[in-house]
Parts: C-alpha cells; structure tokens; sequence
C-alpha cells in the first residue's frame, strides 16, 4: 500500500520529516479512518432494529473465505470479475506488503534472501496485476459505460485515487532501483538481476537511467515521489469511510453476516410499529438491512438480471438498496433532533425514497439475490416496503380483489372450495379422500392447478402418470386453502397465517408420509415456512417424484420421445429450493435432447408471475419477462418444445408464445405431458383378417 523509505540515506530535515509521516501522520490518519468508520457503522444500531446474527461462526468464517477473499460470485462475470480481481487483489497484496514491511523494519528482520526476493517479485506481480484491472475499469466506466453502473465522479475520482497511489508506490520504487544500479557498491555481494526480481519497477528504472540523473538526483526525486504517495495515502485513509470504496470494509463484514439461520425459501416474520406493519421510516429496518445498503459496491448485477427492471417497470433492485443508503447518510440530524422519549421525526421512507410502483413491480424471483457478489438479501427490504403499503391499503385494484377472493374462499380465482377438486370428474379412477383414507403421498394441488380452465388436462394427466407409477396418493379435496407463498410475498402476513392454519388442521387429521406438489410456489411454503408444529414432513415437488420414480423402476418410459427441447426452471423450484438436477433427469429418461438456454439453473429468467405478479396489473410494460423468455428459447437451434414444471408458468408463457407471434415455432408444454405422452400404455395393434382378399 506504501513504499516504505530508507531513512538511513537521508539527513536533517529530511530525515525528521520522513520519520514525523511514517510514524506520526500516518498512523493519525489510520486513527482517524477508525473513528470515522465507527461513527458510520454505529449508525446501524443507532437507526436499526435489532437481528441476532452472531450464530453458526464457524460457517460464517467459510462464507467470508469464500465470497469475500475468493470472490467467487465476482467472477461469475468473466470481464467484470478479472477486472475486480486486478483491483481488488492489487490493493490487498500492497496492504500485505506495507505490513510486512513495517514488521520486517520495525520489529523483527526476516524478509532476507531467497524470502526477499520472493517478497519483491511478489508485489511487482501484483503491481502489474492492479494496472491491468485499473485499464479495464476505466474502459469499462468511461468507454463502454454499461447502464447499470453508477457512472458518478466519486467513483471516477476513487479509481484515480487508488491508481495515483499504486503508481506512486511503483515510481518510488524504480527510483530506488535506478539508485541501485548506480550505485553496486551499497550491497556488495548482492548481483541479483533486477530484471526478474522487479520486472515493473525495473522497467520504469530505466527510463530515469535514460535521462542521465545522478545518485543525488534520483535520491531528491526518490523522496519527493515517496512523500506524494504518503501524502495519497493519507487521504486515502481520511476519505475512505465516506468514498465510493468503503465496501472494501463494509462488503466483507455484510458477507460474514449474511443469512445463515432460515432456509433461502423462508421469509422473517412481519415487523409492526404502532399497529403498522412493515417498513415505514428508516428505523423500522433491521441494523443488517442498513448494513446491505452500506456494503452495495453499486455495481448493477442485480439490476441486470431483474425481469420487473427489463420489462421497463420503475424498479431497480440497486437504487432500492441505495435509496437506504442515502437515507443512511442523511438521518444524524434526525437523531440529533430526538426529543425526551429517544423518538425522533422520522421522514417516510416508503413511498417517498422508494415509489409504491417499483415496490409493486417485483416478482420477488431473487435473481438479484442470486447474482449479488456480496449477499445482500433485496428482496426482504421489498416485501417489508409491501407489508407497509398493504397495511396503508395502497395496492392496485386488481389485487386488492384477488385478496378479497383469497379472504373469503381460500383461493384467488373466487370460486367455492366445493369446486376445488371438480377437475377430477374426468379421470376414470378415483382419488384418494386423505381425510377419510391414509395414503403415503398427499398431493398439495394448488389453486392454479385444480381451477384453472386451461390446466384441468395437465392436472388430470398428472393424475394418471401418479397411478402408473403406482403411488398412493390422496387429496384434501374441498380441505386445500391456498398455501399463502404470494401472499406473503405481496406483504399480507395476517391472510397467509390464517390460511396456514387452515391447511394445517386439516393436515394434522390425516395420515400421510410425504408431500408432493405441481406448484413450485406452494413446494416452498409448505416446505420452508409452515411450522408443522416442530415435526418435519418431507415435501417433494412432483419432479422430483417423478425422477425417483423413472430411477426406481416404478415408472418406466414405453416410448422415447425424439424430442429436441429447452427447460425453464421455476424461480421457487430452482433459486429458491436448489432443485435444478431432478427435471433435467426426467427429460433424459424419456429420450428428450435438452439444449439449455443462455441463462438457466440460478440464472434463468422469471416468467414474471411470482410475488404475487399474476394478480396485478401490468402497466406501461415495453416487453413482459414471459415474452423476453420465449424470444429466448425460440432462437435456440432446433428447440420446438418449451419444457416448463409449475401451473403459473404454463399459464404465462403459452400466452407469451401467442403475443410473441412464435406459434407454429415454439410449443410450450408441462413437463408431465411429456411423462404422459412417453409412458402412455401402447395401443393394441389392430387385428389382421386371415380372411381378406379370399376369393
């Protein structure tokens, strides 16, 4: 980070100078950054609520390794990722070095020899590693300039700052080596070849030998160029709580307390302040939630991958977290003014910083959860700004009926729970009642599927490939409320506990060994935030069930389907519940080629259905995700078939092919139509008359 000086070469006043900035000025300024951060961080448990987050060390240590020092989720974007890693590692190696060259001057000598020459070598690597990564970063904030950086003079006068001080740090030590070259007789016996030791700084040491300097000259030079970088460094250290790059601190600490104690499906239960829920003001976020904004290094990803953003919605994941991070910045005068009882006025935060709009425009997909290289959790912040907008009755109409239908009947189509289990009238064999008949397998259907016009076929298919397979499978029947996963997700926390409790009294009188659900968005809630009264109950979603059943030998495929096709994986099968490999098993037994679009798994795009999406209004929508997604998998070669495993997306994307004008290019079809087609028992050929023809 800095060059330290040979004090012994310098005398008087240079001397004392030398000494008053290497073990005065600095070390104040390092003073001073500590304080400022301080003041900074406090901030979190002055503004925000309480959020133990000090269990599961040892893993927490693991995440820090892993996301923080190995970057790994930097690197999922190769040219952004090796630029950071030029940057970032750059730096951090100069740290290491400034370190070890104080301990190696001032406490104990050890760097000598072969540990020296290793040592020097070392950062001239990483000096040229940081330029590298410096060249791309400004060709990609000030050439390319993507959309979705933050394209502001504190960054550009950040990298400037970090750049002066590297190439300062380079100069002082070419200056040295010039010196050297000079002067061979201040190391006898030491003629190492300066070249390979210091390729970097001997290079540069070249051009002031080309100038013809004396020993003197470069020494007035030398101290000159080392009292500049000192003198950055200074500010560096002074400015950094308050500058662009105070996430190099701030981003590893977000990392190490990172949600660790409830599974990635499950949200935190609602927060309510005066009979309010949700977030309102800035203290009714979480000291963690105020974290997240301190620790954003503004880089976009999540604003690149959000379908609600693509689609021209007014929501951007990061100027979500940056608008806590302002509001942050901003409120020592509201703490300042507390009145007697430690209240203060607190100015809105919802609404006001983030529009009721971009709350709305969510899917709560958590794409940009996934991509965020320093775990900040976006969708948490968005449901609780939705608890409060609900709580002030401030949704759109079209949703607001939905939750009237959910409030009375128990599903958001409207219609009576006698009508739940209509779609199995067509079948030829009889479901199981569960309230009436153990069976092992409860089949969860889910509103879409058992109302839905358009689904009665694929529900009842689903049905059929059950009984092949020889499960025992039983329905609540008229029982089955909605399981609430969107309702959370559209903030009304009270309707979701209600209808939780529903379900599971109805639940807790039945005998059954698992779950098994079509609906991806149901497989969550049941599995991750239903309490089951601390029992676990497996849930399966049904490709999964199927998978096992295709290995097992229950199910076996009576004809290969010569199928070339794309798979879409659900955002609450895949992101959610990591179920990405068992569908993809299921495509291959039954003989189906499988071409993977250019996001998929953890990448793959929303349909825009999710958080509660399907009972909203769209407006002023340049391309919906349904449609981006289809355009998608329609420029695949040879792709027909549009593989997809919940209800929701069915319904979204064969709608998307019609307004997308790919029909007769591109089918979509449920994964279990494909179970069905392949394991449909085989017609009986028709009987040959012996007789035909005779005379």
């Amino acid at each position: 980070m800095i060059e330290r000086i040979n004090f012994w070469g310098l005398h008087g006043a240079w001397h004392t100078l030398a000494v008053v900035v290497t073990y005065a000025a600095l070390p104040l300024c390092a003073l001073v950054l500590l304080v400022r951060l301080y003041l900074r961080i406090r901030l979190w448990w002055q503004v925000g609520r309480p959020e133990p987050r000090w269990d599961h060390i040892n893993m927490r240590v693991q995440r820090l390794l892993k996301y923080a020092i190995a970057q790994v989720k930097v690197w999922r974007q190769a040219y952004p990722g090796l630029m950071h890693f030029g940057l970032a590692w750059g730096f951090f190696v100069f740290f290491l070095g400034t370190a070890l060259a104080t301990i190696d001057a001032d406490i104990v000598k050890f760097l000598r020899g072969p540990l020296y020459l290793g040592y020097k070598l070392l950062l001239d690597v990483f000096t040229v590693i940081f330029l590298v990564g410096f060249v791309l970063a400004g060709y990609r904030r000030f050439v390319q300039r993507p959309e979705r950086l933050t394209l502001t003079s504190p960054f550009a006068l950040a990298l400037g700052l970090i750049f002066l001080i590297v190439f300062t740090g380079l100069a002082t030590e070419s200056l040295r080596l010039a010196s050297v070259a000079l002067q061979p007789e201040l190391q006898p016996g030491w003629r190492p070849a300066l070249g390979w030791i210091t390729p970097a700084g001997w290079l540069l040491a070249q051009l002031w030998l080309a100038l013809g300097l004396t020993v003197p000259a470069l020494t007035q030079i030398h101290l000159a160029t080392w009292l500049v970088h000192a003198g950055l460094v200074a500010i560096f250290l002074v400015t950094l709580p308050t500058s662009a790059l105070v996430h190099v601190i701030t981003s590893p600490l977000n990392v190490f307390f990172s949600q660790l104690d409830r599974p990635d499906g499950r949200l935190a239960p609602a927060f309510q302040r005066d009979g309010l829920a949700g977030v309102a003001t800035l203290r009714d976020f979480t000291w963690k939630q105020l974290m997240d904004a301190d620790a954003c290094t503004e880089c976009g990803r999540c604003q690149d991958v959000c379908p609600a953003h693509a689609s021209g919605q007014p929501l951007s994941p990061k100027k979500v977290i940056l608008g806590i991070k302002n509001a942050l910045t901003t409120c020592r005068a509201v703490l300042r003014g507390r009145n007697g009882n430690g209240q203060g006025e607190w100015p809105p935060f919802t609404g006001a910083v983030v529009e009721d709009a971009a709350a709305w425009a969510c899917t709560t997909c958590r794409a940009c959860v996934a991509e965020c290289p320093v775990l900040i959790e976006h969708v948490d912040a968005i449901v609780d700004l939705r608890r409060c907008l609900l709580a002030q009755q401030r949704a759109d109409g079209q949703l607001t009926t939905s939750l009237s239908n959910l409030r009375r009947y128990g599903n958001s189509f409207g219609k009576s729970d006698k009508q739940r289990a209509k779609w199995t009238t067509g079948l030829d064999f009889k479901l199981k009642d569960i309230r009436k008949q153990p069976a092992k397998l409860l089949w969860f259907v889910g509103d879409y599927a058992s109302y839905s016009p358009a689904l009665t076929e694929i529900t009842q298919a689903t049905a059929r490939v059950f009984q092949r397979a020889g499960l025992d499978v039983g329905l609540l029947y008229d029982a089955e409320r909605n399981a609430g996963n969107d309702l959370r997700r559209v903030g009304e926390e009270g309707l979701f506990e209600l209808l939780g409790q529903k379900n599971l009294a109805a639940l807790e009188k039945c005998q059954f060994e698992q779950i098994v659900t079509t609906d991806p968005h149901s497989y969550n809630t049941l599995k991750n935030e239903y309490a089951w009264n601390g029992q676990s109950v497996p849930v399966y979603h049904y490709a999964e069930t199927l998978d096992q059943a295709l290995r097992g030998g229950q199910l076996s495929p009576l004809r290969k389907l010569d199928t070339v096709a794309t798979y879409h994986d659900p955002c609450y099968l895949g992101r959610y519940n990591g179920v990405y490999d068992a569908p993809r098993r299921v495509l291959a037994a039954l003989g189906c080629r499988l071409v993977e679009m250019p996001r998929h798994r953890d990448r793959a795009l929303c349909c825009g259905a999710g958080g509660g999406r399907i009972w909203m209004e769209e407006k002023n929508v340049k391309e919906r995700p349904s449609e981006n997604r289809v355009r998608e998998a329609a420029q695949l070669a040879g792709v027909q078939v549009f593989v997809v495993a919940c209800p929701k997306d069915l319904t979204m994307f064969r709608d998307a092919v019609k307004t997308a004008g790919l029909e007769g290019r591109l089918v979509v079809r449920d994964l279990i139509e494909l179970v069905d087609e392949a394991t449909r028992p085989l017609e009986p050929a028709p009987a040959v008359n012996a007789g035909a023809g005779a005379p």
